[in-house]
């Protein structure tokens, strides 16, 4: 019996006779990713791909004109510390969990070759890229679609190729020749970039500048560097499912296209591109650490008809020598009416809780409570 798909619902009509499981595997030893499908003709999103109505945006528009993500200049921190922009920071990572900053340090040339390089690497005939192919997390370059595509219930419409450094620098000979120069010079600016919103953050919550690189919960980074095909069927799938990050705090590097979302006061609000300027958003662990007063918000990226879009986001977790060191609320932030809402745990544990139970939608939080 020939399967046909509701197109308003996004959801198969009859499953019988599909085996999920079988199509997967089947994609997944391809070691082409989406962008293969889109290479081979594609004209219909496959199954797998495929997400539940209510995971999609509705037919009219989804997004609020009503919100704006806060757009902070970072200008004049380097020689002293602004109370206006430590309050802005405050604020955005309270009430919205993202903010956009502008003059953060990052060359627009280096920020410009980033984003080529990692185009490029996508866009390389598959035998170039085959060999960087894994689903192994002890690989610390390697090149996979979806994550989670093993637990999902729908996958996502996007590639990636992952530089993990949280268990130190990494050989720029051991990265793919397209993206060797380029990453090594980026990842500098955002090791020096991190340092600092260690200092601004720890202000923003009334600590100490130094407080947060003390306790070493942003002292290792994860690169992953997205690319999203143009979908032939943006409405049946997305380009990354509503989730949040699992990281202290990540800061993203994104193109022109657009597609970005954050959840805010159940509105989805667009993250537009703005020249110049880098994404951050706060992460589960910070809303750990800080027991709820920075918030880890939901997220997401449309699919979408014009494309391709590219980003990197860059995920700062405790450091690679602290990964089970436990952690829990700030003491500070402690007291007989504000009881710690997580109990201790350490950066592998979240993290294995995380990826197994993949992107979805539910924040993993909450298995952490006291």
């Amino acid at each position: 019996m020939e399967l046909t798909v509701n197109a308003e619902m996004g959801v198969p009509e009859n499953e019988l006779g599909y085996d999920r499981a079988k199509e997967v595997k089947e994609f997944d030893e391809t070691k082409a990713g989406v962008k293969g499908l889109v290479d081979s003709g594609v004209a219909k999103v496959p199954r797998f791909l495929i997400h539940p109505s209510e995971s999609l945006p509705k037919s009219s528009p989804a997004t609020s004109v009503h919100f704006q993500v806060p757009v902070i200049d970072l200008r004049g921190l380097e020689c002293c510390w602004q109370t206006e922009v430590i309050d802005e920071i405050r604020k955005a990572s309270e009430t919205w969990g993202f903010f956009q900053m502008v003059n953060h340090g990052v060359p627009a040339t280096v920020m410009n070759n980033m984003l080529e390089a990692v185009r490029q690497f996508h866009e390389q005939p598959k035998d170039e890229k085959i060999q960087w192919y894994s689903r192994d997390y002890k690989q610390r370059v390697r090149y996979y679609c979806n994550g989670d595509l093993l637990v999902s219930k729908a996958a996502n419409w996007r590639d990636s190729i992952v530089f993990d450094f949280q268990d130190g620098p990494l050989n720029p000979e051991e990265f793919p020749l397209a993206c060797r120069e380029a990453v090594s010079e980026y990842i500098k600016y955002i090791i020096e970039l991190g340092k600092r919103l260690s200092e601004i953050l720890s202000k923003a919550l009334g600590l100490s500048s130094d407080y947060i690189a003390r306790i070493e919960c942003m002292k290792s980074e994860s690169l992953v560097c997205h690319y999203y095909p143009t979908c032939p069927e943006p409405h049946l799938t997305l380009g990354a499912t509503k989730h949040s990050d699992p990281s202290s705090i990540t800061v993203l590097l994104q193109d022109s296209i657009g597609g970005l979302q954050v959840l805010h006061q159940n509105h989805w609000v667009d993250v537009p591109p703005v020249e110049g300027a880098l994404v951050a958003n706060i992460g589960d662990f910070m809303q750990l650490i800080t027991n709820d007063k920075f918030k880890s918000v939901k997220h997401r990226v449309l699919a979408g008809p014009v494309g391709p879009r590219v980003s990197v986001a860059c995920f700062f977790y405790p450091s690679a020598t602290h990964k089970l060191q436990p952690y829990g609320p700030i003491k500070e932030f402690l007291s007989d009416t504000d009881p710690p809402i997580y109990r201790e745990t350490h950066i592998t544990e979240y993290l294995a809780y995380y990826r197994s139970k993949g992107l979805d939608g539910n924040s993993a939080l909450p298995h952490f409570k006291v």
